[in-house]
């Protein structure tokens, strides 16, 4: 039987879609014309990763899809590779959002961090084996890392600004289920 959602989970949901569509926005406009030394971090990625592994219940697998599907075609990357590794990664992270409940920050930073480090790998050797053109691998690892870094600082306006908290161990809805 299906559940119903709350208006605050909506709501959420919404903020979500908002800054997903925001952040796009802001890496499709060029600000500078000369080719980059160093790649900015994927702050799309850091959020959703956030929100997975904070707020599962407001964050479902498929606006996960759809918005980095959606990214994929709007920076020519190849359709659905880095959709689906980003899938497989939230929905690992979402299996264990309990134990994200209880962990500190330093543990958590160091889950997502391996996560950054295995899809950017994953990604980097499937284009490999297909011999599709890549970024030189310099501007990939400073994303990588880059991504990895500001991941506390998304932690922060996830929490402060946004009010995406972590659920309380025994947390219950508006029924009484638990999340």
């Amino acid at each position: 039987m299906a559940e119903a959602v709350s208006a605050s989970t909506w709501a959420k949901r919404l903020i979500f879609l908002a800054l997903a569509f925001l952040i796009i926005i802001m890496q499709l406009v060029p600000l500078d014309m000369r080719p980059p030394r160093w790649a900015a971090p994927d702050l799309l990625l850091a959020f959703t990763l956030a929100w997975v592994a904070r707020r599962p219940d407001c964050l479902p697998v498929a606006v996960v899809a759809g918005i980095f599907l959606l990214a994929d075609l709007l920076f020519q990357r190849p359709p659905g590779l880095w959709a689906a590794l980003v899938v497989i990664l939230s929905e690992t992270l979402r299996r264990r959002s309990r134990e994200f409940r209880n962990m500190p920050l330093l543990l958590e930073w160091g889950t997502i961090a391996f996560g950054i480090v295995a899809i950017t790998l994953a990604n980097r050797v499937v284009l490999a084996i297909v011999m599709t053109p890549q970024a030189p691998l310099g501007l990939t690892l400073s994303q990588m890392v880059l991504t990895i870094a500001i991941y506390p600082l998304v932690v922060f306006v996830n929490h402060s600004l946004l009010g995406v908290r972590r659920l309380a161990p025994g947390a219950v809805d508006g029924k009484g289920h638990r999340l």
